[in-house]
């Protein structure tokens, strides 16, 4: 099994698109794939209890059929910071907690797992730890998604150095293009794609702006898919 830890420059770089089509990309080329989505914040209550739209994409297009709850096992209301969201509903976020809380997806079998973060590199579990932590104990490579947009060199840049400084390894990097009005988007691009190859970080793609597009349905998600593959 291989496993990789997926993060975003920041929020809205579009982390869970990316992690939705990588896993729909296995399935298409015939590998079994898993997704875990370990806290999740900005959750609607159903029926069936809390359910957060990015992690019920990690459900769709995983391989087999597992309940909710081993792809996001810390579900929460507020669409805010992941520890102050889990302190308003009474929970101790941590490194410990979290990994107990990951324990059945963790041991999930399939022949690629992928754990997306949330917002990006350091979000706080706590007033000590952060998501930083969690995916250091997991010691697993890193997946980064790179929102194209104003900033975009300086957060890719810091982000890549804080995670190596970690001890982790960057196994790829994705552009998504998340702002259609972006000025010198391809002198950005171009920049990034000679920066990243220069550390020897491989480009798992590039993925247009598109307007519109809905993940949950296969054919849509179809578009981001194509311009993706794993990491070699």
């Amino acid at each position: 099994m291989r496993r990789y830890f997926l993060t975003g420059t920041d929020t809205d770089a579009g982390k869970t698109l990316i992690s939705a089509a990588l896993l729909q990309r296995a399935s298409r080329d015939n590998v079994s794939a898993f997704g875990l989505k370990p806290i999740a914040s900005g959750s609607d209550l159903t029926e069936q209890g809390l359910r957060n739209r990015d992690a019920l994409l990690h459900q769709q297009y995983s391989s087999g059929e597992l309940d909710y709850t081993i792809h996001n096992p810390i579900t929460l209301a507020p669409a805010i910071a992941p520890h102050i969201a889990a302190k308003q509903a009474g929970l101790d976020l941590s490194v410990a907690s979290l990994l107990q809380a990951c324990a059945p997806g963790l041991s999930q079998t399939a022949e690629l797992q992928l754990i997306e973060g949330a917002g990006g590199w350091l979000v706080p579990l706590n007033d000590r730890e952060t998501l930083a932590d969690f995916a250091t104990h997991l010691a697993c490579p890193v997946i980064l998604v790179v929102g194209l947009r104003l900033g975009c060199i300086n957060h890719a840049c810091l982000s890549v150095e804080a995670i190596e400084q970690r001890g982790l390894t960057v196994a790829g990097w994705v552009a998504n293009g998340i702002d259609p009005a972006m000025e010198a988007q391809h002198e950005n691009l171009r920049y990034l794609t000679q920066w990243f190859a220069h550390r020897h970080i491989e480009h798992l793609g590039t993925v247009p702006h598109l307007t519109g597009i809905d993940p949950f349905d296969p054919q849509q998600l179809e578009q981001v898919s194509d311009c993706l593959h794993w990491p070699k």
